[in-house]
């Protein structure tokens, strides 16, 4: 306890440094303070379901840029306050709420702290005598779809709020997140950026403790191009990713208890698809759409490995109400599911290593095995107010399935995903979740957030005593 107050008061004090990045010669200091208070009031269960903790994370950086090599260096230091030591159920209840999985990925301590370098890289610029070709050597945060912005704003925002980190990402709405240790090569030829990565995935995201690495990798490589021009324009993406887990852990899967612990096999998975997007103006206002859909193969330990994934979805920006800029976007999502546990085949995908915040505000789910009918309204009133408000309509793609819950692998000896056997009940919950962004200046922000769920039969199967639930967070960042 004292060690965490001694890191608290530092951190605070790191803070008030001053309004900017701070220059010390040609290397810039800049850093981050995220202090986040989560409010749970869980599906009830077995054990505590109604609580709130404080999920902190300071981040510290040093950088260099110059015309042949960029570099940086960067720590964190994550410190949770107040974790519940009772939110935690038998099977298959377990963690209820994230505060079970941070007090259960820590020692079951209620207040953990750690320092640890986050990123730490060097990058070269003006490969072989092309200013568009960079490699970037070490370790360092990266998302799939992030390696590129659309110039166009709608695009962007449609882009980074529908489309990155699905697969891999830095799990940064977590109080640690995660890193890669490897490499990043980027080459732009016309309107096409070629990239290709390949590294080995950190510890963190629940756990406090982000210094080594694991057991599981990838390899990506992705073609992203641009199309059409002014009110006119799109983006499309071809990827592909190997997948590879031999950390040797209990598999989450819908197979008997007995069967899992017998396979200890690597998981092996190839995953191939992209994206498009695509933007139109008109004289009724903005119209988008957005298609993304993967297929995977490969070995699941002793299992053969097949499964697909798709996300098809369309937005409209009408000018009427001009001045609260509004933003109403729909869809669905579906992801295959196992419909035999007994055979050798594994038909439920994969997430792999993504952030699942941006896609489950609530993060009760994920994308595996999962149907997701969805709608969205975003406003705008003022250029620094975002009110974003959602509705899901979720179920099991395949009731002889489980339902899946997690992030993907962040310590060695927990498999990273969770699985729940809902008795072939298929109807999940339906959601409504409302945020509210609010940029003070360009040193402060604020968030709050507040989600319903009203759980179903599916959720009954599990929770018979109480299927809905409620989650909300005040969260503040610093930044200089």
């Amino acid at each position: 306890m004292r060690y965490t107050l001694l890191v608290v008061s530092c951190l605070w004090t790191a803070a008030a440094f001053g309004q900017d990045p701070i220059k010390v010669g040609n290397v810039t200091i800049s850093g981050s303070l995220r202090s986040r208070t989560e409010i749970w009031d869980y599906f009830q269960g077995a054990a505590n379901n109604d609580y709130a903790f404080s999920g902190n994370i300071f981040k510290l950086s040093f950088a260099q840029t110059a015309k042949k090599v960029d570099w940086q260096f960067e720590l964190a230091a994550p410190f949770l306050l107040g974790l519940p030591n009772d939110a935690i159920a038998p099977a298959p209840q377990l963690q209820l709420g994230l505060g079970g999985n941070y007090f259960g990925a820590n020692s079951a301590r209620r207040h953990a702290a750690m320092i640890f370098p986050k990123q730490g890289y060097l990058r070269f610029k003006g490969l072989f005598g092309d200013k568009d070709q960079s490699l970037r050597v070490g370790r360092f945060e990266w998302m799939d779809g992030g390696e590129v912005t659309p110039k166009d704003a709608t695009l962007a925002a449609l882009k980074r709020d529908r489309v990155n980190q699905r697969l891999i990402g830095p799990f940064g709405w977590s109080h640690v997140g995660r890193s890669f240790d490897g490499f990043e090569y980027k080459a732009s030829k016309g309107a096409i950026t070629y990239s290709v990565v390949s590294a080995l995935t950190t510890r963190g995201a629940f756990q406090v403790d982000g210094w080594g690495n694991l057991k599981t990798g990838f390899s990506y490589g992705s073609a992203t191009g641009q199309v059409g021009k002014g009110k006119n324009v799109g983006e499309w993406r071809a990827l592909a990713v190997y997948y590879q887990d031999w950390r040797h852990v209990l598999k989450t899967d819908n197979r008997a208890a007995a069967v899992r612990l017998a396979d200890m096999n690597n998981i092996r998975i190839g995953t191939y698809g992209g994206h498009y997007l695509h933007k139109i103006e008109s004289s009724a206002g903005i119209f988008d759409f957005m298609l993304w859909g993967m297929l995977q193969s490969g070995k699941w330990g002793r299992q053969d490995h097949r499964s697909n994934a798709f996300d098809l979805e369309a937005g409209w920006q009408p000018k009427v109400m001009a001045k609260l800029k509004p933003w109403l976007m729909g869809g669905v999502t579906r992801t295959g599911g196992d419909n035999d546990p007994t055979d050798n085949k594994h038909g439920s995908y994969f997430q792999m290593l993504p952030t699942p915040r941006p896609y489950a505000r609530i993060p009760f789910y994920n994308m595996m095995n999962n149907q997701d009918i969805y709608g969205i309204l975003a406003l705008r009133p003022h250029k620094a107010v975002t009110i974003r408000s959602e509705f899901h309509s979720l179920s099991l793609s395949n009731r002889n399935d489980l339902w899946y819950v997690g992030g993907g692998a962040f310590q060695p000896w927990s498999f990273g995903f969770i699985g729940r056997n809902t008795g072939k009940a298929k109807s999940l919950a339906n959601q409504w979740d409302t945020s509210i962004d609010w940029t003070i200046n360009k040193n402060w922000s604020i968030t709050g957030f507040y989600a319903y769920v009203d759980g179903k039969t599916a959720m009954r199967a599990i929770y018979p005593n109480d299927q809905n639930a409620q989650f909300s967070y005040i969260e503040l960042n610093y930044k200089f």
